[in-house]
């Protein structure tokens, strides 16, 4: 047998709304034992204090522990749930879900997805070369699960990893270590430029010489085109989703990618689009194109210059919103406009994550039937 992924796209009324999954496994159109991963944007502020993630993950392993008969742990240990937090200006809350079955008959190329998980990560490892080389190992087991043997067709590796919190610099601290920050919401950037550190070394994107715990969130001339990266306060591991094409698949999926240069960059979301199998006509996509895509997910960072295209921007000087969030909404409204749907996977934080103020983009789109 041969194997196949399914991806399903379900509305969120709020973080703890298992309703639109459910029907999809009392309508027979979903096998909740098959899930191998959960991706959703849910409505907090994806700040250190955004329990709307944690709220989703519990809510989530509760609802697959009483249709399975397992226990909530069992389930988070095994299906890798990714909750990006904030789905500024007209962001739609949604999950991606991702199931694998087998297909009869041969392989014919498509799709494939794996996951991996990390250790648990010590507080003082957090923003550190441990966190990096333990990413890397951890992507290169999801894409030998997925069977990817070229990194060229890794497309798009979603992490969520950890961040500081209080309680967690007082324990390391009370064992004599030290940690990367003492501020919180800084070390959510630090475990995240790490991770996609730790991704860029496993697709050879970067050189393991080039990487110290000194250039982490520092030098973002070293960065994935294929990472995305978001932290939370709901977890002490990186989990790990690669997504990709392989020749040892069966299905109708196909994904890519490319990588945009800064926020307003709708060029590089359309070659996204194209080299998918979607046609854009310049434009936003046509119903029997916009039909046929599955989801896009991308990154969203302010420039650290301040700058687009040598125009200021005050991302990073609104004390009042954060220029994560003035990100995602930009980033989601071109995205809006060259899809013409609000329910994407728009995530902030592209630490090392594409270019200063850039970022990448996947699209996973049905092919035509042939």
């Amino acid at each position: 047998m041969t194997r196949r992924v399914a991806v399903h796209r379900v509305p969120m009324r709020h973080p703890a709304d298992m309703a639109s999954i459910e029907a999809l496994f009392d309508g027979g159109a979903l096998d909740p034992a098959a899930l191998v991963a959960i991706l959703g944007k849910t409505e907090g502020n994806g700040c250190v204090n955004d329990f709307t993630r944690a709220y989703a993950v519990s809510a989530l392993a509760a609802m697959l522990a009483r249709r399975l008969g397992e226990t909530a742990d069992a389930v988070a240990a095994r299906v890798a749930m990714v909750m990006s937090g904030g789905t500024e200006g007209g962001l739609s809350p949604h999950f991606l879900l991702f199931a694998v079955t087998d297909a009869p008959g041969p392989a014919t190329g498509a799709m494939a997805i794996g996951t991996a998980f990390t250790r648990d990560f010590l507080p003082e490892e957090l923003g550190r070369m441990p966190q990096v080389m333990a990413t890397a190992e951890a992507v290169r087991q999801a894409m030998a699960q997925a069977s990817i043997r070229d990194i060229a067709q890794a497309h798009y590796v979603q992490v969520k990893c950890p961040l500081l919190t209080s309680d967690r610099i007082t324990e390391a601290e009370a064992r004599g270590a030290t940690v990367a920050t003492h501020d919180t919401y800084a070390s959510m950037g630090l475990s995240r430029g790490a991770s996609a550190l730790g991704v860029a070394l496993a697709l050879d994107e970067v050189a393991t010489d080039a990487l110290t715990n000194d250039v982490i969130g520092r030098d973002l001339s070293l960065f994935s085109g294929r990472a995305s990266a978001s932290a939370g306060v709901e977890l002490t591991r990186n989990e790990i989703v690669v997504m990709g094409n392989s020749p040892d698949w069966a299905g109708d999926l196909v994904i890519a990618h490319d990588v945009m240069q800064d926020g307003i960059d709708l060029p590089a979301m359309q070659r996204a689009l194209r080299a998918a199998g979607l046609e854009t006509g310049g434009g936003q996509l046509a119903g029997d194109q916009a039909a046929r895509l599955v989801a896009l997910l991308a990154k969203a960072e302010p420039s650290s210059s301040g700058r687009i295209r040598g125009n200021r921007h005050i991302m990073a000087d609104d004390s009042d919103i954060n220029a994560t969030r003035h990100a995602r909404a930009l980033v989601g409204g071109v995205a809006a406009a060259a899809t013409g749907r609000t329910d994407l996977f728009i995530s902030g934080g592209a630490e090392h994550q594409g270019p200063d103020g850039g970022g990448p983009v996947a699209v996973i789109a049905r092919r035509l039937a042939t």
